[in-house]
């Protein structure tokens, strides 16, 4: 990867992310509860109890997804290894980083894992 990107600027960016990330699904993941344990008057106050719940959870688990990819390109920060493919080595898109620095895969390899295609072999 060229030594022209800036390290610490994405490291800094990353342990910004993962703080708000980690807030937000703590919140989520209590609002969601909350929606449970709140005992409705009725059947149709508690299917919009569960319907909210529901969605409380699924923000969670995304916010979920997001913060594990978040953390591996913290140690992929820590392990030199930042901006290159997880797949080939190859330094992934400066764009790409910018727009999301957690991102471990070039774009034609992003593609090929959304395709259902195998990527193809490195040599």
């Amino acid at each position: 990867m060229e030594r022209s990107v800036d390290i610490q600027s994405y490291r800094q960016r990353l342990l910004d992310l993962e703080r708000r990330l980690s807030g937000h699904l703590t919140r989520e993941t209590a609002l969601g509860r909350e929606q449970t344990l709140d005992v409705p008057a009725d059947a149709g106050d508690s299917s919009v109890a569960d319907a909210d719940a529901s969605e409380d959870y699924a923000e969670a688990a995304l916010d979920s997804t997001v913060l594990n990819q978040v953390r591996d390109a913290l140690a992929r920060i820590d392990a030199g290894t930042f901006g290159l493919c997880v797949v080939d080595g190859k330094p992934i898109e400066a764009k790409r980083l910018e727009a999301s620095p957690w991102v471990p895969y070039c774009l034609e390899h992003q593609q090929a894992l959304e395709g259902d295609a195998p990527p193809p072999p490195t040599l």
